[in-house]
C-alpha cells in the first residue's frame, strides 16, 4: 500500500490525493507534498469508507439554465479523501408558486447531475455492494439524494419514477413546507401536530422502495411520530447537540432551532437511527472532533456520522441573480466553511483526511473512526437498500 497526503487543518482547506493502491489526483491548490500525511491517517482513509451524509452539489433547477457549468466533481471527491457523498439539492430555495414547480426543479436538478456525473465518469451508488467496490477501486461514487420532499406534491406515486432516477436517500423535510405538508419542520411554528398522513405514507412507500429516509429538519413530534411508522432505521443527516453550540454567538443563535437534545438524540439512537455532525459551529477540526465526542458520549460511536452540510463544488445561482457572473457562478472567494475541502480556515488536506487526524487526537481509535466516518451510515443504507 502506498503511502498518501498531506496533514490537516480547518476551513479554508486543500486537498490532496494519491492513494494507497490508487491514483489519486493532488490539487493544484495544495501546496505541501504528499509524503507530508502522517502514514497512519492515510492509511485508516484508505480502508475505511469515508461518507458525507449531506453534502450539496450546486446544479440549476431550472431547466432554461442547464445543464449549468462544468464542476470537477471527481476532483475534489479524490482530493478529500472520501469513498462517497450523499449528493443532494433542495428546490424551495426559491419560492414554490405554481402547481408542477417543485417538480419540474426536481427533474431538472437530476439532469443536471447525470450530466455532471457522466462528465466526471462517476456513477450512483445504488447499495452497499456499490460503496464497497468504489472504495476497493479507490474510484469515488455519490448517492442520490433531495431535501425534502416537495417534488412529490401530494402525489406518492412519484417515489417510483425517483427511485428509477437513482434517489436512495430522501430528506422528508426542508425549510419550507411542500403544497402538501409531510410534518413538522423545527425552524417553524408546529402546525400540523408532527408527522402528517401523507408524510407517514411516504416513510412506508420509502421503506417498501429502498430509500433511506432522512429526519433532519423535523420537529421532535415529527420524529417521534416517524419512528413510529418506520420500519427501518432512519438519519438525522445534519445537526449537532444543543450543548455544544460554538463560540460564534452570531451562528449559535442561528442553529439553536437545528440542534438536538441528549434526550431526543437517545429516543433517535434507541430505534437503531444514526446522527450526522455538521461542521458549522466548529471553527477548527479539534472542536469538530469535540462535537463529536460530546454526541458519542450520548449515544454510542455506532450512532454517530459525519454531516457537513457544505458543497463539495462551487456554489451555482441563476445567472439573472445578484453579484453572480456569466454561468451563474459567484463573483466571490470560498468563504471558510462553504465547501467541503475548504472547511476550516487553515485547512492543509482533504476533508476526510483531516477529520480523521482531529479525530485521532480526540482520542478516537481506528474502529470508531471507521464507524463515524461511514460505517454507521453504511449499515443504515444496507438497512434500507437491501
Amino acid at each position: 500500500m502506498q503511502s498518501i497526503f498531506q496533514s490537516y487543518s480547518r476551513r479554508q482547506f486543500l486537498t490532496t490525493a494519491a492513494g494507497a493502491s490508487g491514483a489519486f489526483l493532488l490539487h493544484p491548490l495544495f501546496a505541501r507534498q504528499t509524503e507530508d500525511i502522517d502514514p497512519r491517517i492515510a492509511a485508516i482513509v484508505a480502508k475505511t469508507i469515508g461518507i458525507d451524509t449531506h453534502n450539496h452539489i450546486d446544479v440549476p433547477l431550472n431547466a432554461p439554465e442547464l445543464p449549468g457549468p462544468a464542476i470537477d466533481l471527481a476532483g475534489e471527491l479524490k482530493n478529500s479523501g472520501l469513498t462517497a457523498v450523499c449528493m443532494t439539492f433542495a428546490v424551495d430555495y426559491q419560492k414554490l408558486v405554481n402547481p408542477g414547480d417543485a417538480y419540474n426543479r426536481f427533474v431538472s436538478g437530476l439532469d443536471a447531475m447525470d450530466k455532471a456525473l457522466k462528465d466526471n465518469k462517476i456513477k450512483r451508488a445504488f447499495n452497499l455492494s456499490d460503496l464497497k467496490i468504489a472504495r476497493q477501486k479507490h474510484h469515488p461514487t455519490v448517492i442520490q439524494s433531495v431535501e425534502g420532499a416537495h417534488f412529490l406534491e401530494g402525489k406518492l406515486d412519484r417515489l417510483a419514477g425517483a427511485y428509477e432516477r437513482g434517489l436512495r436517500h430522501l430528506g422528508l423535510l426542508h425549510d419550507n413546507d411542500a403544497s402538501v405538508p409531510l410534518g413538522d419542520i423545527y425552524t417553524k411554528t408546529p402546525q400540523w401536530g408532527g408527522l402528517t398522513a401523507f408524510g407517514a405514507d411516504v416513510i412506508r412507500e420509502c421503506n417498501r422502495q429502498g430509500i433511506l429516509v432522512d429526519l433532519a429538519h423535523a420537529s421532535n413530534a415529527t420524529i417521534d411520530a416517524a419512528l413510529k411508522v418506520a420500519t427501518k432505521p432512519v438519519l438525522i443527516s445534519h445537526t449537532g447537540l444543543d450543548t455544544q453550540p460554538g463560540q460564534n454567538e452570531r451562528m449559535a443563535q442561528m442553529m439553536k432551532p437545528r440542534l438536538i437534545s441528549k434526550e431526543q438524540s437517545k429516543i433517535v439512537a434507541d430505534a437503531g437511527g444514526v446522527i450526522g455532525v455538521w461542521t458549522h459551529l466548529a471553527e477548527t477540526p479539534i472542536e469538530f472532533a469535540a462535537n463529536v465526542r460530546a454526541l458519542v458520549e450520548i449515544i454510542g460511536a455506532d450512532h454517530v456520522a459525519i454531516g457537513t452540510d457544505t458543497k463539495l463544488t462551487p456554489a451555482y445561482r441563476s445567472p439573472n441573480a445578484p453579484n453572480r457572473g456569466a454561468g451563474g457562478q459567484a463573483q466571490q472567494g470560498v468563504r471558510a466553511g462553504e465547501r467541503t475541502n475548504f472547511a476550516w480556515a487553515d485547512q492543509k488536506t482533504g476533508f476526510y483526511y483531516t477529520v480523521v487526524e482531529a479525530l485521532l487526537k480526540a482520542g478516537f481509535n481506528e474502529q470508531e473512526i471507521g464507524k463515524i466516518g461511514g460505517g454507521n451510515y453504511c449499515r443504515l443504507f444496507d438497512a434500507a437498500t437491501a
